[in-house]
């Protein structure tokens, strides 16, 4: 069972992927990469989805097993912040598309196991 801190944490990850499921739905890549306002929000919750996952395995270390692709999520957020220029918008949507919704399920879980 998550301690307080780390389901704020959780709670915070869930809020960002299901923000990044509202900003792209109905949308398809061409407008994603046509639109400078929509990239900037997707990438600002990736970010806070990387440094919310890092906090939250620095508190328990565990959840690492049960969240798919820990390491390579925190490592796109320190992408997204440190190389900003180098950042493709085809691999950000095919993450969209792709790891989100599992990230948000398996999210969804560790925050359903207290209720």
């Amino acid at each position: 069972m998550p301690s307080r801190e780390a389901r704020k944490y959780l709670y915070d990850i869930a809020e960002a992927a299901k923000y990044i499921a509202q900003f792209t739905a109905g949308r398809t890549y061409e407008e994603y990469h046509a639109d400078p306002m929509l990239r900037s929000a997707v990438e600002r919750q990736f970010e806070i989805i990387g440094e919310a996952l890092n906090q939250l395995l620095r508190q328990e270390p565990a959840l690492q097993k049960r969240i798919s692709n820990a390491p390579l999520i925190i490592a796109f957020r320190n992408r997204l912040i440190h190389g900003y220029a180098d950042v493709s918008d085809e691999v950000v949507w095919g993450i969209v598309e792709g790891y989100l919704p599992v990230l948000a399920g398996e999210v969804k879980a560790l925050l359903a196991e207290d209720e």
